[in-house]
């Protein structure tokens, strides 16, 4: 096994005995792609390690980082290998309702391209 899988199997690991609460170090590996009109376009694969917590508030966050490459079918290469995170809470308002938002950060070039999200939801 070599030390990347040997280090990313011990981030998992409490995964494996965390409940729903789970508080402490992660593993994210996400992929992303966009399809207008159902046809693939572009996209890009992420392989993060973060953290996550909750105060005594109330107040669940998460915050993580890692490389990130984009792929475009235009030209059908990949791109540079770029750092990208998140910034992210929810908050559990009442027993149906909760917020939450996200900023994304990652960096192009000699730029830092950022995106958020925030929300109600409701559950039933």
């Amino acid at each position: 096994m070599s030390i990347k899988s040997t280090i990313a199997a011990i981030a998992a690991s409490p995964f494996l005995f965390a409940g729903a609460a789970f508080a402490g170090p992660y593993v994210n590996l996400e992929a992303n792609g966009s399809y207008p009109g159902l046809d693939y376009e572009s996209g890009n694969l992420e392989a993060q390690l973060g953290y996550a917590g909750s105060t005594e508030g109330g107040l669940d966050w998460y915050v993580s980082a890692g490389p990130t490459v984009s792929h475009s079918e235009a030209d059908g290469e990949f791109g540079d290998v770029e750092i990208a995170g998140y910034l992210g809470a929810t908050y559990q308002v009442a027993d149906s309702t909760g917020l939450y938002g996200e900023i994304y950060g990652a960096t192009a070039d000699d730029d830092i391209d950022f995106s958020g999200k925030v929300g109600v939801k409701f559950t039933f």
